[in-house]
């Protein structure tokens, strides 16, 4: 199902679709309804004690025939007392059940969301800001938590009010609990009219809460880059903007909510006047004695409490129901790069060799966001890869070559399946790729990429980010077989040296670093380099590049080269151009035709580096 058809299809169902396709995505919420309902009925059974306690005292007691009877007094209010101890209990008991459930459930589907969209293509997840995407496994979810465990908790309790008062009032007099329909049955139909629009305006509500989340996440990460460019106001504006676009679609639906609320005031307003003075004219008639008056004006007051709460319970709701909607809109997207699981194969043991069979590529443009309205479909950009047909044998080191854009980071990604091919296919060791499970991919091909991305942990916790079984003398070996212990041991603490989020404590160098001692303690049989050593100093380059050698030795290495000091060591060399394979062979072979493109990149490589 594409995105704008699932947006489609909810914008048809309303709310009531949303509510029921969120709960069935949440089975944990169904085990012990049952008796959660019968919980908030005996507790609101309660509550309408009182009345029926009032209207005994007074018909039976104080205005018994022959004077009043103080004995039937007490019989009533202790019975009153115990119905009130019971129902206490019971409303406890649910509202236990009915958090702990919810917390377990809304947990679940926390989880499962962040692992959708940890699934998602990386097409899928560039075209949503990364605030938005954080704030439905967060926000969108803690709003549905919100609900339910106190809207939640209005709603069954209010529900149940609803129910018993009704039924006491049928028993006391129909003619004015006919009287107290008709003076809510204009507002019911008002409030379901504001419905609809109510709730479009809570899904704005989310998205302008996405949008600032995501204007305030880049503002934190890009601090360093906003004060270097001197671009402090100009950043405050637009965070003051997606401020006052959220602010303006809060002010927009809390309007419309205090309008259903008020409308609710008037109906309660009005079926009180009117039970007083017809329950009075009944009572002049003989039909309604003083005590069964009273009652029904203590239930009237019952009954409106839960349609006066219906309103807020209504905007909650709303809110809620706009969340269960984005997070659908999450779970409706079907990843592009999916996991065959059990039905899948895992890899050959051994040593890998890597087939591209006519691959081609292109990013695609226009590409519907997560929750769009854009039209379902996406249109082909420029080629990035044409035809690519290649074989690279086990054990082999390859580095890929070309100018920025010639599309070697692309084949890198479909090499470790980040992303699949518009057409063609990519095998390992005959085996393609679409047919291989997660686990053995990712377990026997690691990719170190270009960024060097660390966790926020210690050098130690990031390498065992790999192995977690590593003890401190599997790591001191590891530095020291790459050459690195001198650096590790320059650092203030050590192996235990905080590199900070995202690994900003370090320099991008040693981040690198980093990444590769992580990547060779993974020990996979495929390594993909995507220009791993780009960001790193000379004198650390040639220290790394002797490490490598070792490293790389017995397994398959493919290597995205940006300095050509990598394609020196490798065996063979593959030069892309505009999305083509135009030359492969050893570095020395390629540079005997001085014409060629990669004599001429060798050369400006040779004429930078003097």
């Amino acid at each position: 199902m594409t995105t704008a058809t699932a947006v489609a299809d909810r914008a048809e169902e309303g709310a009531f679709g949303t509510f029921r396709r969120g709960l069935a995505l949440s089975p944990e919420l169904r085990p012990g309804l049952a008796g959660t309902l019968a919980l908030a009925l005996v507790s609101m059974s309660g509550r309408v004690a009182v009345p029926i306690a009032v209207q005994q005292g007074i018909d039976r007691g104080i205005r018994a025939p022959g004077g009043p009877h103080l004995d039937v007094v007490a019989i009533v209010v202790g019975l009153t007392v115990a119905a009130l101890v019971i129902s206490t209990a019971c409303g406890y008991l649910m509202t236990r059940r009915l958090f702990t459930v919810s917390e377990t459930a809304l947990g679940s589907l926390r989880s499962r969301t962040f692992r959708h969209i940890h699934d998602l293509s990386m097409l899928h997840q560039q075209s949503e800001r990364r605030g938005s995407l954080v704030s439905r496994v967060t926000g969108d979810v803690d709003q549905i938590t919100q609900f339910l465990q106190t809207g939640g908790v209005m709603l069954l309790l209010t529900s149940g009010q609803l129910v018993v008062t009704t039924i006491v009032m049928l028993v006391y007099s129909w003619q004015l609990t006919l009287v107290v329909f008709a003076a809510f049955l204009p507002a019911g139909v008002v409030i379901r009219l504001f419905q609809r629009r109510l709730a479009r305006r809570y899904r704005t509500v989310r998205e302008r809460t996405g949008v600032m989340l995501g204007a305030v996440g880049e503002s934190v990460v890009g601090a360093t880059v906003i004060r270097a460019y001197g671009v402090a106001g100009r950043t405050e504006r637009r965070l003051d903007t997606a401020i006052g676009d959220l602010r303006h679609a809060q002010k927009r639906a809390m309007r419309m909510s205090v309008t259903s609320f008020s409308t609710g005031e008037m109906a309660a307003g009005v079926a009180l006047s009117a039970v007083v003075v017809i329950g009075v004219l009944l009572g002049v008639d003989g039909g309604l004695t003083v005590g069964k008056l009273t009652a029904f004006l203590f239930l009237v007051t019952l009954f409106i409490q839960p349609v006066q709460i219906a309103t807020e319970v209504l905007n909650e709701a709303q809110n809620a129901v706009a969340g269960w909607r984005r997070v659908l809109d999450v779970l409706d997207i079907r990843p592009d790069v999916a996991d065959p699981a059990e039905n899948g194969v895992p890899l050959p043991p051994g040593p890998l060799s890597v087939r591209f069979r006519d691959v081609s590529y292109h990013y695609p443009v226009g590409l519907p966001s997560v929750g769009s309205r854009a039209a379902a479909g996406r249109l082909d950009g420029p080629v990035v890869l044409a035809d690519v047909d290649l074989d690279i044998p086990a054990r082999t080191r390859v580095a890929v070559v070309g100018e920025t854009g010639s599309g070697k980071t692309t084949f890198a990604k479909l090499l470790t399946r980040l992303m699949d091919p518009a057409s063609g296919e990519v095998l390992l060791s005959g085996t393609p790729l679409t047919s291989v499970r997660f686990e053995s991919l990712r377990r026997r091909v690691v990719m170190v990429p270009q960024d060097g991305f660390l966790f926020d942990a210690t050098v130690a916790e990031n390498i065992r980010f790999a192995r977690p079984d590593l003890t401190a003398a599997d790591l001191d070996l590891a530095f020291t077989e790459l050459g690195l212990a001198d650096w590790v041991a320059g650092l203030p603490q050590g192996l235990d040296t905080s590199v900070g989020e995202r690994g900003e404590a370090l320099s991008v160098g040693e981040r690198q670093l980093v990444a590769l001692v992580r990547a060779y303690v993974a020990d996979p049989d495929l390594l993909v380099l995507d220009e791993a050593t780009s960001a790193v100093d000379p004198a650390t380059e040639v220290r790394l590049q002797r490490a490598l050698d070792a490293v790389t030795r017995g397994r398959t290495t493919v290597a995205i080269a940006h300095r050509l000091s990598t394609a020196q060591a490798a065996d063979e060399v593959i030069v892309v151009d505009a999305g083509r394979v135009v030359q492969r062979g050893p570095h020395a072979e390629l540079l005997k035709d001085p014409e060629s493109i990669y004599a001429k990149l060798y050369a400006s490589w040779l004429e930078q580096t003097r």
